[in-house]
């Protein structure tokens, strides 16, 4: 059975459980990483982790006193060799730290249970994050944008990857009642400018030059980041400013960034194509060229993974998207 690291201990991932009344559950005061591995090597491992510590500091959560981001490394290493056996041999490591206050004062020393600061790092198989993501390659997505804005700077940092993500849920909710397949959420900012989708960063390309909404009201990508660092090899030229739907409708082609699927094509906004309606060939490019870099065909390892899925279909939501039940 799978283990995660608890608090310095290794527990069954069954068992990896917080208070019902930890500020986490109260709040969604909870700070967190997700990670990738390719080829079993994680990669941008210490720059997830970098941004952890400052979103902690953030939220004055004092991660620096339980653990120094070089320990955070090592117990990330350690909770990867320990499950590595319950991995298949072609799995990728989906690493996942939560970090959470601890119970609330007026539960401390009245419930009987662990009151500090919670460190927990789970470690599951890639392939779960990323089922039934192989046909949007062929396919590509259709961007929705909701009702549901995306939260401003001026009300609550979005650089702060944090739990309290309702307004993502929402869009989802929103969007899974828009007519066809393969619709995601792409949400505008409180000016009415392209912000990010429910978990992941957004790029255009026009005329040669790849676009990407400006920082001040999105979460800033790893994914992106790397993204912008492909390009600068390539000169490409890479340019962070104000988006709206018409620059999207007018776009030669278009793309999200994320983690767990590194880059997918996005066809049409609102069922408006983009461009000729199928991955670009910017797109294609720079996901090919990082696949490269790691050695992994990126495209085909989830396809493959997609075909050999015993999992069955299910109602509950993504990270991405809310299936209503029917």
């Amino acid at each position: 059975m799978r283990k995660v690291y608890f608090n310095g201990e290794f527990v069954d991932e069954s068992e990896a459980r917080i208070s019902i009344y930890d500020s986490a559950m109260m709040f969604g005061d909870t700070v967190f990483e997700m990670t990738r591995s390719f080829q079993k090597e994680q990669f941008k491992l210490r720059e997830h982790l970098e941004r952890l510590y400052a979103s902690a500091r953030y939220l004055h959560i004092d991660l620096e006193s339980v653990l120094t981001i070089r320990e955070m490394e090592q117990a990330v290493y350690k909770t990867i060799e320990i499950n590595e056996p319950y991995f298949e041999k072609d799995d990728e490591h989906r690493i996942m730290i939560d970090i959470t206050r601890g119970l609330l004062s007026i539960y401390q020393d009245v419930v009987g249970t662990y009151a500090g600061l919670n460190v927990i790092i789970a470690d599951f198989p890639l392939r779960w994050t990323v089922d039934g993501m192989g046909k949007l390659f062929d396919t590509g997505i259709n961007a929705v944008i909701p009702s549901q804005r995306a939260i401003p700077a001026s009300l609550i940092d979005p650089k702060v990857k944090n739990r309290s993500r309702v307004h993502y849920l929402m869009a989802n909710i929103e969007v899974s009642n828009y007519e066809g397949d393969n619709n995601w959420a792409l949400l505008l900012d409180t000016d009415n400018f392209i912000a990010e989708g429910t978990g992941d960063n957004f790029f255009i390309v026009k005329d040669g030059k790849l676009y990407t909404p400006e920082p001040r009201n999105i979460l800033r990508g790893i994914s992106r980041g790397y993204i912008m660092q492909l390009c600068q090899t390539q000169g490409i030229e890479c340019i962070e400013r104000n988006l709206d739907v018409y620059d999207v409708v007018n776009a030669d082609e278009a793309f999200m960034s994320g983690t767990p699927f590194c880059m997918l094509p996005v066809t049409s906004i609102n069922g408006q194509k983009i461009g000729n309606g199928k991955m670009g060939d910017m797109t294609q490019r720079l996901i090919d060229l990082w696949g490269k870099n790691v050695g992994v065909d990126i495209i085909g390892q989830i396809k493959e993974w997609n075909r050999n899925s015993s999992k069955g279909r299910s109602n509950a939501p993504s990270p991405y998207s809310f299936k209503a039940k029917g």
